[in-house]
């Protein structure tokens, strides 16, 4: 399945006035998915689309209808054609400036909520230029508190969010109150961050997380902002064309009277005869609110509060509303019993019925509902080097909110990590528990890349997360999976000695830990006989060292001692040591993890220190 690292921020437009642009931007904007609009005096490519008129009065049209525009021009003219239509904020779109040369982009406008900063690393990889991000928060390693809850499907509150922006930029403590929802966002702060975690009634600057509204206007000298994580699951029970306006009232007033927020509402839950009501059905639709059905016999299972039965004997459980509350959240206790509100509406609001009536529960889930399809991201980095990862692997990277791995191969891609991003390490032993974790998120609603050296579908983590999902019983399709490919080991390592690999080749993971040692020695038999050039993954580590002296036995046992042997370990890396020797002087010992043996066939030869197998057998005896 393969989906657009650019969906977020369609629909894209971009402008080219001048032939050196519209050169630069039309590959870009195809692979972007986005119109690149040029005056009527360049001549049209693939892809474009022609303006007349000025730039200012085409400009004027697209503001409004895009999310994002990308300008092949000159930081200036773009200030100037952009200031007549700037708004807010919050709904201009993200303006990305590409210069003239394509070694710079630019993050011009709407780089938090317009999503500019976020466009321009991504543009900035897939040109391989520099990304110029001038946000205060950016240069100090530290979330945009108005983007800190977006992975987490955080609706933002109230509050004067310029201020406390400005008071994180210049380094002042600003006291956090979390109450709910993920702090995995904390996980990644540098270090001397300025958030204090401490409760603190004297502070000058304050971040609420909760479910319930926390700004407090009588504290006039405090500047405070809000988040709301979706933690709240209502569960309601009603009858047959109950209509919408009750039960939003029904639901305004149990909020009021509990002191919660709308915005902190993940979802509406309930028995599923009611998936068809209209008035739910209307009004989930209206909020954007998942609508969670369960059959009477699991919501019957459920220990509630205040069971009925009259309700039992009608629809076949006890409960409704508590006991859709407290499944959809996955919880054992309430936050709110069940509240009946009768209506007290207008009749023809109510199809001329009266004592119509709404059963409101909530209960708190311990985990946010995000509203994000989850995304897997399984990327390979290559050997290392940051210009050895393919341009749409580091995109995967710079765009995911999560990125897990080996924290050895976190260390060598940490140019491409950007604040806000969770980063989270794992030893080398734990595949297992990084695929596991990897998945967790995922299927929570983030976008994770798992990254491995190499290239990720050989002997690296794409296979296990496959294998992970399977066994869970995935669809498919959620969440949605993307494998990106590396330059994998035995192609490094084949590069930095010559061209062994242009003949037939095997490559041996000489690694016990899921392959038994006799399954490895049948396999190293069957290659040395079949006489394939052999690349040898996994060689020695520091408890096992048998296995390579064991390959080395079995391969003199069918080829000659002359057979060249290449001994590469960290290709294209600062300590990258390379040797070329045979098979009868190839000593095992001087081999680690880092390294990648390669054992040529019997028409491998050396020649001026370069290893070379000829494409063919032809003049072999």
């Amino acid at each position: 399945m393969s989906f657009s690292q650019f969906q977020s921020f369609q629909p894209i437009a971009a402008i080219a006035t001048t032939s050196g642009a519209l050169q630069r931007l039309q590959p870009l904007c195809q692979r972007l998915d986005a119109t690149l609009w040029i005056p009527n005096t360049l001549h049209p490519l693939p892809g474009t689309q022609v303006y007349s008129g000025s730039l200012a009065e085409h400009l004027a049209t697209l503001w409004s209808s895009h999310r994002a525009l990308i300008f092949g021009l000159a930081s200036g003219a773009v200030v100037r054609l952009i200031a007549p239509l700037l708004q807010h904020k919050s709904s201009d779109p993200a303006v990305v400036v590409v210069d003239q040369t394509g070694k710079f982009v630019i993050s011009l406008c709407g780089g938090h909520q317009g999503g500019a900063d976020q466009l321009t690393r991504l543009v900035a990889h897939q040109l391989t230029a520099t990304a110029i991000i001038t946000g205060a928060a950016n240069a100090l390693g530290l979330p945009a508190v108005d983007l800190l809850g977006v992975p987490f499907g955080w609706r933002r509150g109230p509050g004067d969010w310029t201020e406390v922006s400005a008071a994180i930029a210049r380094g002042e403590r600003v006291n956090v109150l979390q109450e709910a929802g993920s702090a995995l966002w904390q996980h990644s702060l540098p270090p001397g961050h300025p958030f204090d975690f401490v409760p603190n009634t004297e502070a000058k600057f304050r971040i609420s997380i909760s479910y319930q509204p926390q700004l407090n206007p009588a504290i006039s000298d405090t500047a405070q902002v809000q988040w709301f994580p979706r933690v709240l699951w209502l569960g309601i029970g009603c009858e047959r064309n109950t209509p919408k306006a009750l039960i939003e009232k029904a639901i305004e007033q149990v909020l009021q009277q509990y002191n919660l927020a709308e915005a902190a509402i993940a979802g509406i839950a309930t028995l599923d005869i009611k998936g068809d009501e209209p008035g739910l059905v209307e009004l989930c639709q209206a909020q954007h609110w998942p609508l969670r059905t369960f059959p009477s016999e699991v919501l019957r299972q459920i220990e509630v509060p205040n069971p009925s039965e009259v309700v039992a004997a009608e629809v076949g459980t006890p409960s409704v509303a508590e006991a859709a509350a407290l499944q959809a959240a996955g919880v054992q206790t309430l936050l709110v019993s069940k509240q009946i509100y009768r209506d007290d509406l207008p009749t023809s609001q109510i199809s001329n019925r009266i004592g119509q009536a709404v059963t409101v529960a909530i209960s708190q889930a311990e985990r946010e509902y995000t509203g994000r399809t989850g995304q897997l991201l399984l990327v390979g980095t290559g050997p290392g080097e940051l210009d050895q990862i393919t341009p749409a692997a580091q995109t995967a990277i710079v765009q995911a909110d999560v990125v897990i791995g080996y924290s050895l191969y976190l260390e060598l891609i940490a140019p491409l990590l950007h604040p806000g991003q969770i980063v989270e390490s794992y030893p080398i032993t734990q595949e297992r528990q990084r695929a596991e974790r990897a998945i967790d998120l995922a299927q929570w609603g983030l976008t994770v890349a798992v990254v491995s050296s190499g290239d990720c579908g050989i002997y690296g983590m794409a296979g296990l997360v496959f294998e992970q999902l399977r066994t869970r019983g995935w669809d498919g399709k959620t969440p949605a999976v993307q494998v990106f490919p590396g330059i994998s080991a035995l192609q490094s390592a084949a590069s930095r000695v010559g061209a062994p690999l242009m003949h037939d080749f095997c490559a041996i993971s000489l690694s016990d830990l899921l392959t038994p040692l006799e399954v490895i020695e049948k396999r190293l038999i069957a290659a040395a006989q079949a006489d394939f050039v052999c690349i040898l993954y996994n060689p020695r580590s520091r408890t096992r060292t048998e296995q390579l002296h064991t390959a080395k036995r079995i391969f003199l046992e069918a080829r000659s001692g002359n057979t060249a042997v290449a001994i590469v370990r960290s290709a294209y890396r600062p300590d990258e040591e390379i040797t070329l020797t045979t098979l009868e002087h190839f000593n095992p010992d001087t081999v680690d993890m880092l390294t990648t043996v390669l054992i040529g066939n019997q028409s491998t030869g050396i020649y001026e220190n370069w290893m070379i197998t000829p494409r063919g057998y032809l003049g072999i005896p």
